[in-house]
């Protein structure tokens, strides 16, 4: 961290502290240059960042002040879904959001896409390059069924950062993330069965278990703590539960990160009850604190936790490269890889392993959660700014997704039809869940380039949903009193 950054998450963390209370004039730039031992340039360039954050305001002559701002929403509460099995629907609209990634004309603020335009992305360029020189012809046949076994050991390697202790021989490659979860759901479920789910959840899985013919049942989850081991205990006295999916670190897409206490808890759970866990952890590495998060699995003692995850999210969403820690049901996970994909492409399996071994994974996993977070406060100052009183937003403890909850008479779905004429899209709520439910939410993608063109379309999608409250009679609170 620079000392012009430094200085603005000072000043920041004061203003967050009520030291430096709104409209309140902040020390002027010689001041804070002579308080603190650094150059005047750097007090500019850090009043600078802060004023980009809308945390303060320049005045002519005057100096720099404290910016008037609405109170920080409150994160959403509870989720309370139907708790009974239901066939999954919306397939029709998660058709639609994936057909629009190509439009370059629309602006995707809801996507899954990570930030491509780092330069610690460049030695990936550099060894696919170098290996496209080579010409060599194994990496143009097919591989084992397992992987690269050369990736596989470093896969292996990284996951001793999330307290597991796995080798080689325990990890099988897949086609990202998403054919990690299909494989695992299907190794360890039939049609007809019944399966637990985080509710919302990845709309990605929701779509896996409508195609192999299983029912969901939707767990009441806490945007802070968790999916609710109270009503998942309820579920499985009352129904045949064959497996529970989470995503505990960086969860997809309220952001939080399941503690640990509750990690433990649901794994005697599942014990007890004898089911499967479905890991996903495909953003745990990009979680904020330091060390990363645990998994279950690394808690796992009998097999039954298989822990999903890819480079799709840390490295690109194109090299197509997951892996599964598949547990006791390796076997299965290696039959239904077969029957689904076969082999898993092999030239993108080296370059990833070369990324590895050769020390880049590191460094840019370090980058992309400082650009991250940074984005994070950038994103919830906007969101702050720009849209109305009356809504929840999410606390995210790592990754690039955010999850913004409107009033219960909000309608995202008719929103984003009309946000078309902006060539602005956003991920509407009810494409996270099996019956439909959270019409009234929606998820942004903070991992977006922080620029005018996007500050724009936050402050228009802001008006649009402003616009929307007013046309359905949703009262918000004054102003004057949702101020700091």
């Amino acid at each position: 961290m620079t000392r012009y950054q430094h200085l603005a998450c000072l000043l920041s963390d004061r203003i967050e502290q009520g030291l430096y209370r709104s409209g309140e004039r902040l020390p002027s730039v010689r001041t804070l240059s002579i308080e603190h031992g650094v150059s005047i340039s750097t007090v500019q360039q850090a009043y600078h960042l802060l004023e980009e954050k809308q945390l303060i305001v320049p005045q002519p002559r005057s100096g720099y002040f404290v910016a008037t701002r609405k109170a920080t929403p409150p994160v959403p509460a509870l989720t309370r879904p139907v708790q009974r099995p239901v066939e999954i629907t919306q397939w029709e609209s998660v058709l639609e959001l994936l057909s629009s990634r190509n439009s370059g004309n629309v602006l995707q603020l809801g996507s899954g896409m990570p930030d491509l335009t780092q330069p610690t992305l460049k030695p990936l360029w550099k060894i696919q390059s170098r290996m496209a020189q080579k010409q060599d012809l194994d990496q143009l046949n097919y591989d084992s069924l397992l992987g690269v076994a050369a990736l596989r050991e470093q896969v292996a390697r990284l996951t001793i950062d999330s307290g597991c202790q796995l080798t080689a021989e325990d990890i099988v490659i897949t086609t990202g993330c998403h054919e990690a979860l299909s494989v695992s759901i299907r190794a360890v479920c039939e049609p007809g069965n019944i399966i637990a789910v985080e509710s919302p959840t990845f709309h990605g899985t929701m779509q896996t278990l409508r195609g192999l013919g299983i029912r969901a049942i939707e767990i009441p989850t806490d945007s802070v703590t968790g999916i609710s081991l109270e009503a998942l205990e309820l579920a499985f006295e009352q129904w045949p539960i064959k497996a529970v999916v989470v995503v505990p670190n960086c969860n997809n897409p309220l952001g939080f990160i399941m503690p640990e206490a509750r990690k433990r808890a649901l794994l005697a759970l599942a014990q007890r009850f004898d089911a499967a866990i479905i890991e996903d952890d495909v953003y745990g590495e990009l979680a904020w604190e330091y060390p990363r998060p645990i998994t279950i699995k690394s808690l796992d003692m009998d097999g039954r936790v298989l822990l999903c995850s890819s480079f799709s999210k840390t490295l690109a969403p194109g090299l197509r490269v997951g892996w599964v820690a598949p547990g006791r049901y390796r076997d299965r996970v290696l039959h239904m890889k077969y029957i689904g994909t076969g082999s898993t492409a092999t030239q993108p399996q080296h370059a990833v392993a070369e990324f590895i071994r050769l020390g880049h994974y590191g460094p840019h996993l370090r980058r992309m959660r400082q650009v991250y977070q940074r984005n994070y406060e950038t994103f919830s100052c906007w969101v702050r700014h720009y849209f109305p009183c009356g809504i929840c937003v999410s606390r995210p403890q790592g990754s690039f997704l955010m999850w913004i909850e409107l009033p219960e008479a909000f309608d995202a779905v008719r929103l984003n039809t009309e946000l078309r004429t902006l060539n602005i899209q956003v991920a509407v709520g009810s494409l996270f869940s099996a019956s439909g439910k959270y019409r009234n939410c929606l998820r942004l993608n903070y991992g977006l380039p922080i620029n005018e063109y996007t500050e724009q379309a936050i402050a228009q999608l802001g008006a649009a949903v402003e616009q929307a409250m007013h046309a359905c009679h949703i009262e918000t609170e004054p102003a004057s009193s949702l101020t700091d």
